[in-house]
């Protein structure tokens, strides 16, 4: 028998020593950070109204999201030209080493989603784009 146990990771002590891309900002509720998980990262990731990810891609990692709230966007493809939408109760597989940014498509409403990654939340930031190059995606008024 093993002496690893269910371990439960409190709302407001999830762990915040991950990886982030700027204004996407994840917390784990399990990974090897914090528990005895060895190939799993589970946590919630959230972008405040109108903000996006600088590009990213997550190294061998595949993850799949799950949108509690707001409306998403996911740009790919070259120069960032491709996109798909995603909203409350979608589900979202992004395949190991694809580029692309996260953005949140609304000004007014935050987006949270939970986002799961095996072996864990690898996270490599590339070179920003200007937003212009994103179709569709705006920023609140003064930002």
């Amino acid at each position: 028998m093993s002496n690893v146990k269910p371990v439960v990771t409190r709302k407001g002590q999830e762990d915040t020593g991950t990886n982030q891309s700027g204004d996407a900002v994840r917390v784990s509720g399990v990974s090897p950070q914090h528990t005895p998980a060895t190939k799993i990262w589970f946590g919630k990731v959230t972008n405040e109204p109108g903000y996006r990810s600088p590009p990213h891609h997550h190294a061998e990692a595949e993850t799949g999201g799950y949108v509690l709230r707001g409306k998403g966007r996911i740009y790919f493809g070259e120069n960032y030209s491709e996109f798909v939408d995603m909203t409350e109760g979608d589900f979202v597989f992004v395949p190991p080493f694809m580029q692309h940014v996260e953005a949140n498509m609304s000004v007014t409403e935050e987006l949270v989603w939970l986002t799961t990654r095996t072996p864990d939340n690898l996270v490599v930031n590339l070179d920003d784009v200007s937003d212009e190059v994103l179709e569709g995606y705006r920023r609140p008024e003064g930002s």
